[in-house]
């Protein structure tokens, strides 16, 4: 796979407008004030529908654009301090910090860095975090949200005014189909807490070498083969894995989601998805431009998903 930059199914990452430098700076450092730690000499690495700073010292801060993010900042922090107490390795939120801060309406969280530049995982650290993930029992003390990929979907496609109507209508019609066939699925493995969006994308290696989950946005309790069916689909249908890769996968997870028979709708959902995630950025670049097109006219065609390229 080409690891530059990896994919998801939900709408972050696209620009929110008023989500400035200069807004989300203000927000940055009175946050850092409120949680005792100095802004001095951090640096900007990201700017879009959320900003993210790293401090001098290691730690980074995440700033999102308004107080609807503020229920979903709370769940990445108890994910992230539950994790911590199981010694799973994932990505840790700050100790000793009452969070997430909300600040003029923005909401920053503080996240211990896992080193300055980044790298993803091989597949086998992939499969096996995910595979321990599975393997852990629910939280207790709190609840996690249950799994819904089409909450806002719809909304989303009717928003997209860089994308043709006849296009659109496309979108929603193949959204409205893959639902109805998720809503009567049989899965074969047991439900339970799952990462929502794993993939080589979200396993980073840190300063040492190891494995660590990232991204713990769409952490909720659903079926077990979503979590298997992104690394499937990315071999299956777009080929950003190899055999040899998707084999290993298989091979340390335990169980080839391949072979059951929901994946074709599991597959669909992805592509249509993972369309729509680029849809909305495509006002933005030419490049996203293309490549939509491209991809509407692959799922209207029946053509090969081989030449869709990671955004």
């Amino acid at each position: 796979m080409t690891r530059s930059a990896a994919e998801t199914d939900g709408a972050r990452d696209v620009p929110v407008r008023h989500l400035t430098r200069s807004t989300a700076g203000r927000a940055f450092e009175e946050a850092c004030a409120i949680a005792g730690l100095t802004a001095a000499g951090a640096e900007l690495i990201r700017i879009g529908s959320n900003a993210v700073y790293r401090l001098a010292v290691p730690v980074v801060a995440r700033i999102a654009p308004d107080a609807s993010s503020l229920d979903d900042a709370r769940k990445q922090i108890v994910v992230a301090r539950w994790l911590q107490a199981d010694n799973y390795p994932a990505v840790r939120a700050l100790g000793g910090v009452n969070q997430p801060i909300v600040v003029d309406g923005r909401v920053v969280t503080f996240w211990v860095s896992f080193g300055d530049r980044e790298e993803f995982a091989p597949i086998d650290d992939v499969a096996r975090l995910i595979r321990d993930l599975h393997r852990l029992p629910a939280p207790e003390g709190f609840r996690l949200p249950g799994f819904d990929k089409f909450a806002g979907v719809y909304s989303r496609v009717d928003g997209l005014a860089g994308v043709a109507a006849d296009d659109r209508s496309f979108l929603r019609h193949r959204v409205e189909e893959v639902e109805s066939r998720f809503r009567n699925l049989t899965f074969e493995l047991p439900a339970g807490p799952i990462h929502g969006d794993a993939s080589v994308g979200n396993v980073m290696l840190d300063g040492n070498g190891q494995a660590l989950l990232i991204d713990l946005d769409n952490f909720c309790n659903g079926p077990r083969e979503w979590d298997l069916s992104l690394t499937a689909f990315y071999f299956d249908r777009l080929g950003w894995h190899s055999d040899a890769e998707y084999r290993r996968f298989v091979e340390i997870y335990g169980w080839d989601v391949m072979q059951w028979p929901g994946y074709a709708t599991f597959a669909d959902m992805h592509e249509v998805l993972m369309t729509i995630w680029l849809a909305a950025k495509a006002d933005a670049d030419s490049q996203h431009v293309a490549e939509t097109q491209k991809r509407i006219g692959a799922m209207r065609e029946g053509k090969s998903r081989k030449d869709w390229k990671p955004i």
